[in-house]
Order: structure tokens, then sequence, then C-alpha cells
């Protein structure tokens, strides 16, 4: 872990001097949260690093450890938020996805599958992969692609003909993935429900009917959102409001 910390920490600071103030006071203030961190004070580690995180910086890495810190602050709710929030560019980490398990392991509520086992098995390349890294690679398999017709009209260099059927193929492949992912992340929101108990009810309001309990970790799915407000659904036939505060959007 500490590893990853010093990786982040350089590049910040590479940053830094390419792009001037701003990135400057950016590598300081996560300097001040490794030291936090490293010193076991977990609050102050969280507050520099969720302050990176408002100011901007979009990193599996910084997300990663904002979870761990969380985790270890005994803030089980934000600390799946933010792996959550890791999740989106580093699935593949295996020490993102052992501390992503450990820490389901310690919620209360029973967790609802989002993709079936067949899925996950027939789309590997969606699961496995960054929703950035399969748009990095669709944008090469396409700049490969057109590349090789270029050479095919040009040279008629039939040999390359079968080749580029393959090529043609994961380029389709990739690019509908890409697409997919798109659509999803601006149709369908989930959030993590963070504190260790919330009452949901059948309005917006306090006063209104309590319908079910969820616990701190749990994930649900967004179904609209007032400005107070969420409208979540657990399950199928489980749907109703919660407080904003009460749940982190991923």
């Amino acid at each position: 872990m500490k590893s990853w910390i010093t990786i982040i920490a350089g590049l910040l600071l590479i940053f830094s001097i390419l792009t001037g103030a701003q990135a400057t006071e950016d590598a300081r203030i996560f300097m001040d949260g490794t030291a936090a961190y490293n010193s076991g004070n977990w609050p102050a580690a969280i507050q520099a690093f969720e302050q990176l995180a408002a100011n901007g910086i979009d990193n599996g890495r910084l997300f990663y450890n904002l979870g761990n810190a969380y985790l270890k602050n005994d803030d089980l709710g934000h600390a799946l938020l933010w792996y959550e929030r890791a999740l989106k560019h580093i699935p593949e980490d295996p020490d993102l996805n052992f501390n992503y398990d450990y820490a389901l392991t310690l919620t209360k509520d029973e967790p609802v599958k989002q993709a079936s086992p067949i899925l996950r098995i027939l789309f590997f390349w969606k699961y496995q992969l960054g929703a950035d890294t399969i748009r990095w690679i669709a944008l090469a398999l396409n700049a490969v692609l057109w590349g090789s017709l270029a050479v095919l009209a040009i040279r008629k260099k039939h040999l390359l003909r079968p080749s580029i059927i393959l090529v043609g193929a994961a380029t389709l492949i990739f690019s509908a993935t890409a697409a997919f992912n798109y659509i999803e992340a601006a149709r369908i929101k989930r959030a993590i429900i963070l504190p260790a108990e919330v009452a949901v009810r059948s309005g917006f309001s306090e006063t209104a009917t309590q319908l079910f309990v969820l616990h701190a970790g749990t994930k649900v799915k967004v179904e609209r959102q007032s400005e107070d407000y969420l409208l979540i659904r657990y399950t199928k036939d489980k749907i109703g409001w919660v407080r904003k505060a009460d749940a982190g959007i991923i």
C-alpha cells in the first residue's frame, strides 16, 4: 500500500512542476495526507485525500487509499463508496479487490447481484477492465483498423485482409463496450448507504412511513433525485426515499 502512495506522490510532484501553482498545492496536500496515513491519523488523511478529490483529481489509487483510510477509521459506508469509485478505474487491482471483498463481509444487508455469472463470463473484458482502459483500447484499435485499411487501399496488400478482419471484430467489440459503458454511466446511477442504519421512507420527510431499513455499505440503484432526497431501489420490490446525505452516489 505504501508503495502506491509513493508512486502517486511522485506523479503529483511531476505534475506540479509541469502545470504550476494549483498542482504544487495538490502535491503538498497529498504529502500531508500521506504523512497522516502513515502515522495512523486516519481523519487527517481522509481530509487531505478528499480535498484532492474535490479539487478534481480523478485517480483510482487515490480513491483506493481513501477507502483504506475510511475502513481503518471504522466508517464502512464511506470505505465501500471510495472502493467502488476506485473500481471504476482499476477493477483488476488485486489489493483493491481483496480489501473490497473484505469490506463486503462486514455489511449487514444481503448484497444484490448486479450481473449474472454467465454475463460476467461471456463479457469478461467489461468486468475485468476499467471503463477508461476499454475506451483507450477502442481508440487504439480504431487507429490500427483505419491505418490498415489505408495501407490495403494504397498498396493492395491482400495478405493483410485476414488480420484486418480480426482487428475489425475487436474494434467493434471494444467500441460497442465503450459506448455501452458511457450510456450506462450516464443513465444508471448507483449509491452506497453511508450511516450505520438508514430508514427508507415512502416520501421525502422524516415523518413519512418507514418502509424498510438499510445499513452501511449497501449498494442501491438511484431511480430519481429531488433537492434533498434520493429515490432508491434495493431489490425489485423494495424502493423508497432516503436523504442525499445518507447515500453517496458512486
